[in-house]
C-alpha cells in the first residue's frame, strides 16, 4: 500500500519547493527561507516545525534522504532530496493553492466580531495602534519593492511581497475609515443598547 499524501500546508509546499532546486538539510532550508524573505509568509520561527514537516513528507514518500554529512566541526546533518512523487504533489498543491480560494481564519476578524465588548473609545485606541503598525509594515514593504523593475522577469520573485503590500494598503484604508467614524461618533454603541437589540435573555 502506498503511503497517503499529507495534507498541503504552506511549510510543506515551501520545503518541497526548496528541494526542487537542490538537496538541503533542515538548517539550510531555514537559512534560505529567511534569506529569500519567505519567512514573511511562512512561519519558521521554530526549526522543529521544519523537522516535523520533513518527517511527514518522508513518511509519504515525497522526500527521501540524499546523504548524511559528517564533519568534525559540526554535528551530523541529514541532507534530503525531493522524489518524483514529491515533484508531482508539489505541482498539484501549487496549482490548487493559487487557483482555489479557501476560507482562512486569522485572529483579527475574530477580535473584530467581539469589539462590541469594548467601549468605542477603547476600540478607537487599539485600532489607532493597529493602523500605526500597519503603516510601518507598509513602509517596510515599499522599501523592499523600491527599485524593482515591474516589467522584468525578476518580478515573479516579489509577487508575495506585492500581495502583502496590497493587503496592508487595503487594511490601512479600512482602518482609517473606521477610526474616522469612531472619532466623529458615526460609529458608536453601548452594551445596554446591544443587549436590548439581542432580545430577552441576552443580558
Amino acid at each position: 500500500m502506498s503511503p497517503s499524501v499529507p495534507r498541503s500546508s504552506p511549510l510543506a509546499l515551501t520545503v518541497l519547493s526548496l528541494l526542487h532546486y537542490q538537496p538541503l538539510h533542515p538548517y539550510g532550508m531555514q537559512r534560505l527561507i529567511k534569506e529569500w524573505g519567505k519567512d514573511q509568509v511562512v512561519n519558521v520561527s521554530q526549526r522543529t516545525s521544519i523537522h516535523r514537516t520533513i518527517e511527514r513528507l518522508v513518511a509519504a514518500g515525497l522526500v527521501e534522504v540524499h546523504e548524511v554529512e559528517r564533519d568534525q566541526q559540526y554535528a551530523e546533518r541529514t541532507v534530503y532530496r525531493i522524489t518524483d512523487e514529491g515533484r508531482r504533489v508539489a505541482r498539484a498543491w501549487l496549482l490548487d493553492m493559487l487557483g482555489t480560494p479557501r476560507p482562512e481564519y486569522p485572529q483579527f476578524p475574530v477580535a473584530l466580531s467581539f469589539a462590541l465588548m469594548l467601549t468605542p473609545e477603547e476600540t478607537l485606541t487599539v485600532l489607532d495602534d493597529r493602523a500605526a503598525a500597519v503603516a510601518r509594515t507598509l513602509d517596510a514593504l515599499d522599501a523592499q519593492l523600491a527599485g524593482e523593475d515591474d516589467g522584468g522577469p525578476s518580478r515573479v520573485i516579489w509577487l508575495e511581497t506585492e500581495y502583502q503590500r496590497a493587503m496592508a494598503a487595503a487594511e490601512l484604508r479600512w482602518l482609517t475609515a473606521v477610526t474616522d467614524d469612531l472619532r466623529s461618533g458615526r460609529l458608536a454603541w453601548s452594551w445596554e443598547e446591544l443587549a436590548a437589540l439581542a432580545g430577552p435573555g441576552a443580558g
